[in-house]
């Protein structure tokens, strides 16, 4: 609806994961710089770690983008799997075949490490990522690390990047998974973005749509940010919204006033300052006590 008054060849702030539109903040580079450091040759897991919406895909997304192409991967999307479900899936994501009717703890595990040596004697690398692995049972993450026992003198043969939200942590700390958080080689907790990153984030959406100059002003990039904690989702379905609503009321630039409609309409409630939330309609009701006490004081007003 906008594109065209903007100048926009496509909506700069969908919440689509698009490659094209990746920007990577300082934060974000470093979070990949911990990732890529944590699967050196002698690394086993790496984990990263961050609150709904700041760019853990993202930076998983590049990291994946800078493997060499003897690297095998195998992606989780779905972690709230058995044991048996996740060798399972495991298997499927590194194309190895197995008999379903056969697919024992044993069985499964069999084939995964002749797969994990095969790769390491043709000269590749064997990679699983588990996304959202906050959802892990603790004796699915003991599997694992069984998993990361078969290794050379040098290094694992499996190398597991867990991506999870900060629960993850916690689920970590639990005495049971103690070998396991031993031989984390990196951790990385992403923050949020920083007011200066949300107007560089904005700023780079829009050059990529197409936008030859920068829509919002500065009193909006700050209201944005304190709204939405600097979180990139959050303010993709913000900006969107801003941008909709210049165009309604027919302005080149979003200001401050149409930044703070635009919350109202498209962020939960509580992200909302309370003096800039939509005003709600009073309704007056009373308790059923209340309401006994007032009925009986009006029944006995007819009697005496």
């Amino acid at each position: 609806m906008y594109l065209r008054y903007f100048g926009l060849s496509e909506k700069p702030f969908s919440i689509a994961p698009n490659p094209e539109y990746l920007f990577l903040s300082d934060r974000h580079k470093e979070a990949l710089a911990h990732l890529t450091y944590g699967l050196g040759d002698a690394g086993g897991f790496v984990l990263l770690t961050g609150e709904v919406g700041t760019g853990k895909t993202t930076v998983t997304r590049s990291m994946l983008a800078q493997l060499p192409e003897t690297t095998q991967v195998a992606f989780i999307l779905n972690p709230a799997l058995s044991e048996i479900e996740l060798l399972a899936s495991i298997c499927d994501e590194l194309k190895i075949d197995y008999p379903a009717e056969q697919a024992s703890l044993k069985v499964l595990t069999d084939l995964i490490k002749a797969r994990l040596l095969e790769n390491h004697a043709l000269g590749g690398h064997t990679m699983l990522i588990i996304d959202e692995a906050q959802h892990l049972a603790a004796e699915v993450l003991e599997q694992l690390r069984l998993l990361t026992n078969l290794e050379t003198d040098h290094k694992k043969l499996l190398q597991i990047v867990l991506v999870g939200q900060p629960e993850l942590q916690h689920l970590l700390q639990r005495n049971e998974l103690r070998q396991l958080a031993q031989r984390i080689t990196a951790r990385y907790h992403l923050l949020p973005l920083t007011q200066s990153q949300v107007y560089a984030y904005i700023q780079h959406r829009l050059q990529k749509a197409g936008s030859q100059t920068m829509i919002f002003d500065h009193d909006a990039i700050a209201y944005m940010h304190k709204v939405t904690a600097g979180i990139p989702r959050l303010l993709n379905l913000l900006a969107d919204r801003c941008l909709l609503g210049a165009y309604s009321a027919q302005q080149q630039v979003v200001d401050k006033k149409i930044a703070m409609q635009a919350a109202k309409e498209a962020l939960p409630l509580n992200l909302v300052p309370e003096k800039s939330r939509p005003v709600q309609p009073k309704v007056w009701w009373l308790s059923s006590a209340a309401f006994a006490s007032f009925a009986l004081g009006f029944v006995l007003s007819f009697i005496f």
